[in-house]
């Protein structure tokens, strides 16, 4: 059940949700919002995915994290995100069809699982691939309280967002620290330098002989 230490704990260590101590600044959430270099595994390249207990694990397009990711079936069709990056921080994202939020949005959104609560808690409207929602970001251990719950619940005030069932979560949030592991053991710099090609000459276009 929710608990005070980790209600305190998620919202930073002055007691109030949003604090910089443990939610990134307002300018990355924007950035999510904005689509810019946030590594939406919906646009990802070719990295090999994995299916784990009904969600989807896939390594971000820029390889600086990694995403977890379940459809649910819904009026409308909700997604969740979560995401977590090789530096430890992590995002959540929903999105729905049917939706009003739009891009930039400042939302004020009440997150319970089964184990811990983050009341009035800050997010940024955001649209992907046809669908509308939010992003936000939560302390370090957000991605083990994620995977020790077995629901995900979420409202504006008074009224209900989403209802989310976690079944599966905890082996999906193990399947996600290993992808971010393994980006830690081989950082991004080179994977890109595997591309590299020696007989590649300095200036292609330049004559021959000054090749």
């Amino acid at each position: 059940m929710v608990t005070a230490e980790r209600s305190i704990e998620s919202a930073g260590p002055d007691g109030r949700p949003g604090s910089p101590a443990t939610v990134r600044p307002l300018f990355f959430l924007l950035a999510c919002a904005l689509g810019l270099n946030v590594g939406d595994p919906a646009s990802a390249r070719d990295y090999a995915s994995r299916n784990v207990r009904g969600w989807t694990v896939v390594v971000s397009k820029d390889r600086k994290g990694c995403f977890l990711t379940k459809e649910y079936e819904r009026n409308g069709g909700t997604t969740l995100f979560l995401g977590l990056d090789t530096d430890g921080t992590n995002r959540l994202t929903v999105l729905n069809a049917n939706w009003s939020i739009k891009p930039k949005d400042k939302l004020t959104l009440n997150f319970r699982l089964s184990n811990s609560s983050y009341p009035a808690h800050f997010a940024v409207g955001m649209t992907s691939e046809g669908k509308r929602g939010f992003v936000t970001s939560f302390g370090a251990k957000f991605p083990s309280y994620f995977a020790e719950s077995r629901f995900l619940n979420i409202s504006l005030g008074d009224v209900p967002v989403e209802r989310l069932d976690l079944d599966g979560g905890g082996a999906a949030v193990a399947a996600l620290t290993d992808c971010v592991d393994d980006l830690r053991a081989k950082p991004a710099a080179a994977v890109e330098r595997e591309g590299d090609s020696d007989d590649i000459p300095t200036d292609p276009f330049a004559p021959a002989a000054v090749r």
